[in-house]
């Protein structure tokens, strides 16, 4: 019974509008599943273990997303579009789902490439286009994918002879420095700068890539040499850095990296240039050119291997249309090993580079310490004693 000066909390509603019942919260659920490692004495974790976000743990800034849009590097950009357009088109053709796509999808398209017979190197380069054209979460499995590569490589090894790049030897780096003359201040300019690229590349065992990319404030150049950083490369895609000495070659002026640059750089300060890119475009008048998108005044790569191919068919070279900006790199590197010595340091690969011992040092020794040679010198040298003691 209530007392008529007691105090009573109530709610008036109306007939049709029922007080709202509190929601219940779901128990909390244990959060393990068969990789789960609990220490003694350790709680299970729970879902109430969870953190709770809210929209700003979501959101990016609108400089942030202007760093994630940026292009990735032309070349790369240039491969893995032309192989998503492939996958989209032959997606289209087949009725499937380009994106984001079923494992199935993704391995059927493998096994179409295979049946192409493509090579491993560009199914990898498919493989790597297409899942990273997928959001996290969203790339097909790789198991199955992976191993009918693995399989298909070992057969596509024992039908096809890699193709190599063409080694520029010294020899042949002579002959394509000579054609860097000039009998007007026209044809100048890109002489210079055509035997600094020539030169300076094969010292540094440049990629063709390095030689667009540098800029003139990354060349110290003493008479004995040239320190040159490369600021990122193929293998250093995080920027740390690596210089390498370019040393002067005193005995062959012509070939001189040292002579060579500083001459190009004299004829870039003679059009007010001191800064920026290294190596540049020249029109037919010899004028440095200013150029606008996305490279600006640097060199493309494709741009260093035409004047490579250039310059090697200008030298009379045997099949230039074979020679590559690639060979300012294969050479020098083959010449190192069969010197005895190791080019991984000089041409940047990684320490230990299996590339290297593969098609440089290996050949090298099996050119130099070859057993069979041995064998046929040392019998050789028997029978020419064998026969001087016979004239004794």
């Amino acid at each position: 019974m209530i007392e008529p000066d007691e105090v009573v909390d109530a709610e008036l509603v109306d007939d049709d509008h029922l007080p709202a019942i509190a929601k219940q919260h779901p128990a909390a659920r244990p959060l393990v599943d068969r990789h789960t490692i609990l220490r003694p004495n350790a709680p299970i974790p729970t879902t109430a273990d969870l953190p709770t976000y809210t929209e700003a743990d979501f959101r990016i800034s609108q400089k942030t997303a202007e760093l994630l849009d940026e292009a990735p590097p032309e070349n790369t950009s240039r491969t893995y579009n032309s192989a998503r357009e492939q996958f989209t088109n032959w997606c289209r053709e087949n009725g499937r789902v380009n994106l984001p796509c079923t494992t199935a999808t993704f391995v059927e398209y493998v096994g179409h490439l295979i049946r192409a017979d493509k090579s491993p190197s560009t199914i990898q380069v498919a493989m790597s286009a297409i899942r990273s054209n997928h959001a996290d979460g969203q790339q097909p499995g790789m198991k199955e994918a992976r191993e009918a590569l693995r399989k298909h490589a070992r057969g596509w090894a024992q039908r096809h002879t890699p193709k190599k790049a063409s080694a520029i030897r010294t020899d042949m780096l002579t002959a394509m420095v000579a054609t860097c003359t000039s009998d007007t201040d026209a044809s100048y300019s890109k002489a210079a700068r055509d035997a600094a690229l020539l030169t300076l590349g094969w010292g540094m065992l440049s990629r063709r890539s390095e030689l667009a990319n540098l800029l003139i404030d990354q060349l110290a150049i003493d008479d004995d040499g040239i320190h040159v950083l490369v600021a990122f490369s193929k293998t250093d895609q995080a920027a740390k850095g690596a210089t390498t000495f370019v040393p002067s070659n005193p005995d062959d002026p012509a070939t001189c990296p040292v002579i060579r640059v500083r001459a190009w750089l004299e004829e870039l300060r003679r059009q007010d240039i001191t800064t920026g890119p290294l190596f540049r475009h020249i029109n037919r008048g010899g004028t440095v050119r200013t150029r606008t998108g996305p490279r600006g005044d640097f060199l493309t790569p494709d741009a260093i291997g035409a004047i490579v191919k250039g310059r090697a068919k200008a030298a009379d070279l045997p099949d230039p249309s074979k020679i590559t900006a690639h060979g300012l790199r294969r050479g020098p590197a083959q010449e190192i090993a069969e010197a005895g010595e190791d080019p991984t340091g000089q041409g940047r690969w990684k320490p230990g580079s299996l590339t290297v011992r593969k098609h440089y040092v290996e050949p090298a020794q099996g050119k130099v310490n070859n057993t069979i040679t041995a064998m046929r010198r040392r019998r050789k040298a028997e029978q020419e004693a064998a026969r001087q003691s016979d004239a004794e």
